[in-house]
């Protein structure tokens, strides 16, 4: 053999040095937009008080949340023209009906020209508890019944799950930091939990998790978790990456500005690069953690229906949020 301390250096080379991602390395996703269909702002199409956004990775397409009236996000992505009977998989963020109320609408419409679309649906544990102390009280548990009835079936997640090639359901997420982002002037309801009656924080508060190239990119319905929590979640069980990019609702219109200052805080240390507050961020909410956090007009912005992120081009705000 010729050379072969030279040929033994070269090998030894190669395989000390490190692996570049490339578009077929599993769990990496390299094409990634997220379109929001519905939330209060609008340009194009119906504004409400809701949440909904197309998840497109890697040739894979995912609605996340379904908004809060029947047609909003039918109506929406028709304007937008965004055909979604193509979409298999649903994920419903929480049981509130602002992230819910178009599921049954839209399983009905598009099964007549895809059986399958939207037929499976991700929840986290929790979502189904009977809420409340009011005996006509239906809930969940009523749209369970009437969208298996229409041929779907319910997923649900009691810790983080990879559902694709680096697409993660982060399941419920633990509450580290005291981020109390739900109830009513800061009273909650109770959840009737199989152990018994708790305090109904929402404990079935998911997030979509995208581990990218650039680091991750986290899809939120209104984080009732908190928005620290979740993404310190992604983090730790996803990858130990920057936050890229934060979008959907995070629930901080009613957060005071000692609360948005330690956020912004936690979101620099994040590494966050990309934000679009959405629904029921807050208009304020989303300037002051622009201006404490350091970003740009370019880089975070109020969220409308049609607005998108992607990995290629980054935030496309629309006129009305520029």
């Amino acid at each position: 053999m010729k050379h072969p301390a030279r040929i033994l250096s070269i090998v030894l080379l190669l395989l000390s040095a490190p692996l570049a991602h490339t578009q077929t390395d599993p769990g990496v996703v390299t094409s990634l937009k997220v379109t929001i269909l519905s939330t209060m702002l609008a340009e194009r199409g119906i504004g409400e008080w809701g949440f909904a956004a197309l998840v497109e990775a890697d040739g894979r397409r995912i609605l996340f949340d379904t908004g809060a009236r029947p047609g909003t996000v039918l109506q929406n992505a028709k304007e937008l023209g965004i055909d979604l009977a193509g979409v298999e998989e649903v994920i419903l963020s929480h049981n509130h009906g602002d992230h819910t109320g178009g599921l049954l609408a839209l399983r009905r419409e598009l099964r007549g020209l895809t059986p399958d679309a939207l037929s499976r649906a991700h929840v986290g544990r929790g979502i189904f508890w009977p809420r409340g102390t009011n005996p006509n009280w239906q809930g969940m548990p009523a749209v369970k019944q009437e969208y298996e009835a229409l041929g779907g079936s319910f997923i649900e997640h009691v810790k983080p799950a990879e559902i694709h090639p680096g697409v993660w359901l982060t399941g419920p997420v633990p509450r580290i930091h005291v981020e109390r982002n739900w109830g009513m002037g800061g009273k909650a309801g109770q959840a009737q939990s199989p152990d018994g009656p708790v305090e109904d924080n929402i404990p079935e508060s998911m997030s979509l998790v995208v581990n990218t190239p650039r680091g991750l990119v986290v899809i939120s319905g209104c984080g009732h978790a908190g928005i620290i929590n979740t993404l310190e979640y992604a983090r730790k069980t996803v990858r130990q990456a920057p936050i890229h990019a934060a979008v959907g609702g995070f629930h901080l219109f009613l957060a005071g500005d000692d609360h948005l200052a330690w956020t912004a805080e936690k979101l620099r240390e994040a590494g966050l690069r990309n934000f679009i507050g959405a629904h029921c961020t807050g208009l304020e909410a989303v300037y002051r953690l622009r201006e404490l956090t350091g970003m740009t007009r370019e880089t975070a912005v109020v969220g409308a229906v049609g607005a998108s992120f992607s990995l290629e081009e980054g935030i496309d705000s629309l006129r009305l949020a520029r």
